[in-house]
């Protein structure tokens, strides 16, 4: 049960934004956006990189999602969310690991693509991010979790990754 909770979490709400919308607004700007031309070194570089950045946000992605369900007991969904606060592995760092880590991707697949609208869907992405955590996120963290959650707020930068590991004392 908990991976079909976690399947129809991630196909609405990352799927949809690292793969259906960008597909939807590239079919709508194809007329205008770039694309690398196949056969240059800068299109076998871009291709490279896109890839290799796309896996480090997908490998990221998977390691959130796990650490949701085995640490947090809940899903990624607002609608079914973890049970308990979620402070180890990459959320050590920096409190939105997941939300990097479908930015990395989108940064991989603009790369990949050579698609400029991509790139500033990926924009955009992170502003209404930026929005809803500040607004929505945050306070519903501090409302279910107290003092835990507003100690690890204090300790742990929303986008910036620490340098060093937080430890959770």
């Amino acid at each position: 049960m908990t991976i079909i909770r976690h399947f129809v979490a991630i196909l609405l709400l990352p799927f949809v934004m690292t793969v259906l919308v960008p597909r939807w607004l590239m079919r709508g700007y194809a007329q205008s956006d770039t694309r690398w031309i196949d056969g240059t070194f800068t299109a076998a570089f871009a291709h490279l990189a896109g890839a290799l950045i796309f896996l480090l946000g997908l490998s990221l992605f998977v390691w959130c999602v796990v650490l949701f369900g085995r640490v947090g007991r809940g899903t990624l969904a607002p609608w079914d969310p973890t049970k308990h606060l979620v402070v180890v592995g990459p959320y050590r760092f920096v409190r939105n690991p997941m939300i990097s880590a479908v930015l990395i991707i989108l940064i991989g697949e603009s790369l990949y693509l050579g698609s400029r609208v991509v790139a500033s869907w990926t924009i955009v992405f992170f502003i209404i991010n930026a929005v809803y955590f500040r607004l929505l996120e945050e306070p519903g963290l501090e409302l279910r979790f107290g003092d835990e959650y507003r100690r690890y707020k204090a300790a742990v930068p929303r986008w910036i990754p620490r340098a060093t590991p937080w430890k959770n004392v």
